[in-house]
């Protein structure tokens, strides 16, 4: 079994891969610089802790590092939230509100999904990284900020700009050093490296001594991981539970499904007798799939809003 050692690690970020090697010299020299940063990269890549490697290793490094989900946060609430709001400037405003600029002035501001956020608030974010200042909801002072901004998006970048999910000329001002994230699939042998360094964290807290089967292992090698680092990491926990002994076999490396939809032709085919909540699972993922991680569109499409939608990803 590999050692911790054989697994190279660059700030909290692992693998030995030549895909982890050119990010993690891409990441160096970034570091070192105030440079706006834009992250593209699936689910699951590690886009955060790449934010915060950056931000670790950069010389804000003893300054906050603050990291907001632009699409987990309702489109009428987005503003107070960044640029903050003043005693009395909407309904329960009792007082004034420092927002994430604010907070995180000094230091490293981290903005994942970007393309969920509202196009008018889009124009106000492009403002403050052309002028570094803004003003809080319902105020008229300018607040000046010094924040090194690193952005994220699970989506292409030439398809959200031509769906009008993100302004071109915020896509230019945000990447100003862009950096593609590879998907584990791309990442060679760090599937197995990572897969066995999951499974020792799970025996060292556990005391325990558990290890894979050469099935097992042929079956981590050999799958896609659409939901790349994250999907691993749990089925490397699950596996490790299921195991009644010291090896964990082949058929404990995935979730087990009956009744799982084929997916052709932009249709879904499902079998009698499947549970209502695994067909509105499988159809919301897929449509979500369809719409290339569109999360507003998603909602949209299927009717229901998009914190409805939020709730179910957070679920699944």
């Amino acid at each position: 079994m590999p050692s911790e050692k054989s697994l190279k690690h660059y700030g909290l970020l692992y693998g030995g891969s030549q895909a982890m090697e050119s990010l993690y010299l891409q990441m160096a020299r970034v570091s070192l610089t105030d440079a706006t940063v834009l992250l593209e990269g699936e689910s699951g890549t590690g886009k955060e802790l790449i934010a915060q490697t950056v931000h670790q290793l950069s010389l804000r490094a003893n300054q906050k590092f603050i990291a907001v989900n632009c699409g987990a946060i309702p489109a009428h609430l987005i503003e107070a939230a960044l640029f903050g709001h003043e005693k009395g400037s909407f309904t329960g405003a009792a007082k004034q509100h420092a927002g994430y600029f604010e907070h995180a002035s000094g230091g490293t501001l981290f903005l994942d999904e970007i393309t969920e956020m509202a196009v008018d608030m889009q124009v106000k974010l492009l403002r403050v990284l052309e002028s570094g200042s803004f003003l809080r909801v319902g105020g008229s002072t300018e607040v000046q900020v010094n924040v090194r901004l690193i952005a994220a998006t699970n989506r292409s970048l030439q398809t959200a700009v031509h769906d009008g999910s993100l302004r071109q000329d915020l896509m230019y001002r945000l990447a100003v050093f862009p950096i593609r994230v590879p998907p584990l699939r791309e990442r060679g042998n760090d599937i197995e490296l990572l897969a066995q360094y999951f499974l020792q964290e799970l025996n060292h807290q556990a005391g325990t001594c558990k290890k894979f089967s050469k099935s097992a292992l042929d079956k981590i090698k050999n799958h896609g991981w659409p939901g790349n680092v994250r999907e691993l990491k749990n089925v490397v926990h699950r596996a490790y539970i299921l195991s009644n002994d010291n090896v964990m076999l082949e058929e404990t490396m995935a979730p087990q499904s009956a009744a799982k939809p084929i997916l052709m032709n932009g249709m879904l085919n499902f079998s009698v007798g499947t549970p209502l909540a695994e067909a509105q699972r499988e159809i919301i993922l897929a449509t979500l799939q369809h719409f290339s991680g569109n999360k507003r569109l998603t909602a949209a499409t299927l009717g229901i809003s998009l914190k409805t939608l939020y709730n179910r990803l957070k679920e699944y």
